[in-house]
């Protein structure tokens, strides 16, 4: 096959990974910025630092998306199915962007190669659908609207009687501690479904034999994301810092500490993509309504659900009309 070809397509993987990072820099970002603890241009600096080293953590969830979701063709077919995928999940990425809605790239990405797949003459994993992605995009919001408004109910009964503004100054601390966790985080779970993708292409090019991620696709991946994240995505981060709850130190760190823990579980333990958007965003819904659920502003969490819910079905749909299209086009 062209190696022109399969460069070509591991280029427009590296396109979208660099619009997953400034797409999510909100995710670890954000609430730190909102609180003050750090000024959104250190708070970017350091996620992109420690989104480049999370990159590096481990393989699993690149493995699970480079080959257990879909039967992509062989040869030119299977470059176009994942190319189409690719461009699906980059347009949403951008149109949620430009909305300022959170929504998932990881999500989009999956959508896309589902999407792509379905009209190609590859088949989708349903199995491997259901169990690493449906399964995980509905229980990990649950689990971390939940476990953040126990750990903040935990907070509030164990600082009850300290002094407010030491207490507050020690949360900001904790918060970059905790935004750096969530960094790290991000780049151990996103920048893992590039390589997955990656990985794929080569496979399906023929330039690699199983599904092992090679270094020098984790340095890509991980370079990528990082610098996509500096860039920054500000419109999302005045959303999820600012919009859905008035966040003090306290619930910004409750809502990092518990986003970073499901993260960490998902990627080491299960091995399944989720989406860091959907994880911190139900953390700061958990956090916020354990203080009364009038200080939650639901109109615009109502939003922020829809995206989620359009976003597999949108980006599919989007590299479905991108692969006929080529595919006429080529034929």
């Amino acid at each position: 096959m062209e190696l022109a070809a399969v460069v070509t397509v591991i280029v427009i993987a590296l396109v979208f990974d660099y619009t997953n990072g400034f797409h999510d820099a909100a995710n670890a970002v954000a609430t730190s910025v909102s609180t003050r603890a750090l000024t959104p241009r250190a708070a970017l600096a350091m996620a992109a630092a420690f989104n480049l080293v999370g990159a590096f953590l481990g393989t699993k969830v690149a493995q699970t998306v480079g080959s257990g979701l879909i039967d992509a063709p062989e040869a030119m077919q299977g470059l176009l199915v994942v190319f189409a995928a690719l461009i699906g999940a980059i347009v949403w990425n951008l149109t949620t962007w430009y909305f300022g809605l959170p929504s998932s790239s990881s999500h989009a990405l999956i959508g896309g190669l589902i999407g792509a797949a379905l009209v190609s003459s590859g088949a989708v994993q349903w199995g491997g659908v259901f169990t690493k992605v449906v399964i995980p995009m509905i229980v990990a919001p649950i689990v971390g609207f939940t476990l953040a408004g126990l750990f903040m109910y935990g907070l509030l009964w164990a600082f009850r009687r300290a002094n407010q503004h030491r207490a507050m100054r020690g949360f900001r601390r904790a918060q970059i501690a905790a935004a750096a966790a969530m960094a790290l985080g991000h780049g151990l779970q996103d920048a893992q479904k590039t390589m997955g993708v990656i990985v794929l292409v080569l496979v399906i090019g023929g330039y690699q034999d199983g599904f092992a991620v090679p270094w020098w696709v984790v340095v890509l991946a991980a370079g990528a994301l990082s610098a996509g994240t500096y860039a920054g995505g500000l419109r999302i981060m005045r959303t999820v810092g600012r919009r859905i709850v008035a966040l003090d130190p306290p619930r910004g760190f409750a809502a990092e500490a518990t986003a970073t823990s499901v993260l960490y579980a998902t990627a080491f333990i299960f091995a399944a993509p989720i989406s860091t958007t959907q994880t911190i965003t139900s953390s700061i819904l958990g956090v916020g309504a354990m203080r009364r659920a009038s200080a939650v502003r639901w109109g615009v969490a109502g939003n922020i659900l829809l995206a989620w819910v359009l976003t597999i079905p949108m980006a599919g749909l989007v590299a479905a009309g991108v692969y006929l299209a080529l595919n006429v086009f080529l034929s």
